[in-house]
């Protein structure tokens, strides 16, 4: 039974080392992986003693417990940079929004399909939304067919992943760039979780 004083106490998920291990015998293994065999703990503890390396319990549950003979310190550091280097090379997909009107004129639509094309080519998701206006709704073909020669002008970047559908107002379908085109390499401070990101581009 817990006691009072030990409850809310945080659960440790550091691995027992050297004179923490309080088993009578261990398996052991070396430092370079090889297996030793069930020693008892006093001949596992004289062994890292002699090695200038530690102890350490890489299997708790198992009956003898798992202990292999290590640099701890030197173990954890390199745990904590691959960690690092992990979050740091964190791959995201953006999803970026392009609006464009149905009776766009050639120079803008040009400048609207250079800023998908550069999305593209970023590794990012682009949602391109038709706004229709007034009359304009009565003819929602103007804006598939806008949308159908947006996606063949970038289709060396990109393919329809979501095809073009009404929604109010508006018509919208979703760009997804080739799979051998990388996402961006979004870099983080090492104590910043990824967050997702959407951004919106209606220049």
């Amino acid at each position: 039974m817990t006691s009072p004083s030990n409850r809310g106490a945080p659960v440790s998920t550091e691995p027992r080392i050297n004179d923490r291990i309080r088993v009578p015998e261990v398996r052991l293994v070396g430092p370079n992986g090889e297996q030793v065999g069930i020693v008892r703990i006093e001949d596992a503890l004289r062994l890292a003693q002699e090695a200038d390396l530690d102890l350490v319990e890489v299997a708790a549950q198992a009956r003898p417990p798992v202990c292999k003979l290590m640099d701890y310190g030197k173990f954890k550091y390199e745990t904590a940079q691959k960690a690092r280097e992990s979050r740091r090379n964190q791959q995201l997909t953006v999803i970026k929004e392009q609006k464009l009107r149905p009776k766009i004129d050639p120079h803008d639509y040009q400048t609207k399909k250079g800023h998908v094309a550069r999305f593209l080519s970023h590794g990012n998701k682009v949602k391109v939304t038709i706004m229709f206006r007034g009359r304009e709704q009565s003819r929602p073909e103007l804006g598939y067919r806008l949308l159908q020669k947006l996606a063949e002008d970038v289709a060396e970047l990109g393919f329809v992943e979501s095809n073009p559908k009404q929604d109010g107002r508006n018509m919208i379908m979703v760009l997804a760039p080739h799979k051998n085109i990388k996402p961006r390499v979004v870099k983080h401070d090492d104590d910043d979780a990824p967050e997702a990101d959407t951004a919106s581009d209606e220049a």
